[in-house]
């Protein structure tokens, strides 16, 4: 896969190609999953804290989509190949059905909700993006065969956007809203990421965030936080029709600027969480644990935890769990629920048996 180096990074690449990973991403993705972790250790603080709110929804309006163009932008060369399929089903499809029964138990018996059932097809929690990531990554062959994905995945989100029929099954509504921000990052390249990477736009960065820290702020008494989560049609936030489209489109050009901001501070080096940009994913699911039994057991209930001293705690103690959860050993703990090899389900491929054949072949002459 290629990834954006720079023509010196690649001449002072020493390593055989395909065994270096890019920094830059695993960064990026890092420093994007510690940002969903503090964004859900404040749903239970922000009340009436406006700054906190104004915070909360910047971030909410760009951690996810720059998680999602990363996923897109490694699925680009996804098939219908067999190898392929099997790392589908057991890295996403597989990992689904563990969490989504472990949250469902969990919220059972943790929050007394007798009433919470088993349900793989009402996703609950942090587990939709599992299902939205294995629809997408299924027609990634379609995507890269169209003449225009991009408005056609607009297309697709904004009439998402007017459409309450759709329900709650598989949560469609997240998965045809954010649909966009993986589809761009299919169609993006290396040098994409180049023009975000340099010093001018991390200068320039500055006042906009600054500026959308201030119109969030403004914002807070007058706008649905709801609408960032991109789960509900229009007419299901009491808004009209129309006003769907308009904010699929107002929000995607939001979301894209703020995402450009942060790539351009996201270091290029590598840095001591490096490493941890690989489990990201272990960090995502498992944080959602510590974020609930919080709220199930009464954690964020203290009054001093709803002032600014309290909130910059729990921030700095949700930030240091999920980087501990995407640590090695954690990963190594959860291997079996998040990355099953499953050799017993499926049936070995014909090229794979043949390059198996052709390396022992090769063998027993070299002997």
């Amino acid at each position: 896969m290629p990834s954006p180096r720079s023509p010196q990074d690649q001449q002072n690449k020493t390593t055989k190609p395909g065994k270096q990973r890019d920094a830059f991403f695993d960064n990026a993705k890092y420093l994007a999953i510690v940002l969903v972790a503090m964004g859900h250790s404040w749903e239970p603080l922000k009340g009436d804290s406006r700054i906190l709110e104004a915070v909360y929804t910047v971030v909410y309006s760009f951690h996810m989509p720059a998680f999602i163009i990363i996923s897109g932008y490694f699925s680009r060369s996804f098939d219908m190949r067999p190898d392929r399929l099997r790392r589908l089903v057991t890295g996403v499809l597989v990992p689904y059905v563990v969490f989504e029964t472990a949250y469902s138990l969990f919220k059972r018996y943790g929050d007394h909700d007798p009433g919470m059932a088993i349900s793989l097809l009402d996703p609950w929690y942090l587990t939709w993006f599992l299902v939205a990531l294995f629809i997408w990554r299924l027609t990634t062959p379609l995507w890269n065969n169209l003449r225009w994905p991009l408005p056609v995945a607009l297309g697709v989100a904004m009439f998402g956007s007017v459409s309450p029929e759709i329900g709650d099954d598989l949560d469609l509504q997240r998965v045809l809203q954010f649909l966009p921000y993986f589809v761009l990052g299919l169609c993006m390249k290396p040098e994409h990421f180049h023009m975000v990477r340099t010093r001018k736009m991390r200068i320039l960065s500055v006042p906009v965030v600054a500026a959308a820290l201030a119109f969030a702020w403004w914002a807070v008494p007058r706008m649905n936080t709801a609408w960032f989560y991109h789960r509900d049609a229009a007419q299901e936030l009491a808004a009209p029709w129309w006003t769907g489209p308009v904010m699929v489109l107002a929000m995607f050009g939001c979301s894209l600027l703020l995402t450009a901001c942060f790539f351009a501070w996201v270091p290029r080096r590598k840095m001591w969480f490096t490493a941890l940009g690989a489990g990201t994913l272990y960090g995502y699911l498992l944080h959602g644990f510590l974020v609930k039994a919080g709220d199930f057991y009464g954690w964020f209930d203290h009054k001093w935890l709803h002032r600014p001293l309290g909130e910059t705690l729990v921030t700095v103690a949700f930030a240091a769990a999920v980087t501990l959860l995407c640590t090695p050993p954690v990963r190594r703990v959860f291997r079996f629920a998040m990355e099953p090899e499953m050799k017993w389900a499926f049936k070995r491929d014909a090229a794979e048996l043949a390059r198996e054949r052709e390396k022992r072949e090769r063998a027993m002459a070299n002997a």
